[in-house]
């Protein structure tokens, strides 16, 4: 396992492990950067992702984790919301990458207790923390994002959104 800065990265990678889900770690040490100007219209300074996994269905994946705290409990809001840059970047590296890769935003929710079942598909537990993965394709995000805060340049799903369009990672694959 790479030495991770973040502890929402080491679960979602602790998570692939386990589950025996292939894949390569984005090493955030060698973003792609590559001087001025641009190659084929894409900014040759484009912000990584942070994990290819590897599917046995139609296409492998481009996954850009998203931690968020989240109570646990039922009944609070799931935060989705991400950065215009990480939904422009994630584009950019799925025509990067081309045919056989789609994009995908994995959000890791890190929970103050064990979840209900009910709120989450999928949990689980790593260096004495619960978490729980929901993810969204890039192309469902793309489609039904609205405004969160034109300061911070971020967007979101609304709430039926989210809830219609996020699914256990593994149904991805």
């Amino acid at each position: 396992m790479a030495q991770r800065r973040f502890h929402y990265d080491a679960a979602f990678e602790h998570y692939l492990r386990a589950n025996g889900i292939p894949y390569v770690a984005v090493d955030e040490a060698k973003r792609a950067v590559a001087g001025k100007g641009e190659i084929a219209g894409v900014p040759r300074k484009l912000k990584s992702f942070d994990f290819v996994v590897y599917s046995e269905g139609d296409a492998n994946l481009l996954i850009d984790v998203k931690g968020r705290k989240h109570s646990g409990r039922t009944g609070r809001a799931l935060q989705n919301w991400v950065t215009n840059d990480d939904v422009k970047c994630l584009d950019q590296w799925t025509g990067i990458f081309g045919e056989g890769f789609e994009a995908a935003f994995s959000f890791l929710f890190w929970c103050d207790v064990q979840p209900p079942d009910a709120l989450f598909h999928e949990i689980f537990e790593f260096a004495d923390r619960w978490y729980a993965v929901l993810a969204v394709r890039l192309s469902d995000y793309r489609q039904h994002m609205r405004r969160r805060s034109a300061k911070w340049d971020t967007v979101s799903l609304p709430a039926k959104a989210f809830t219609e369009l996020a699914v256990p990672l593994k149904t991805l694959l």
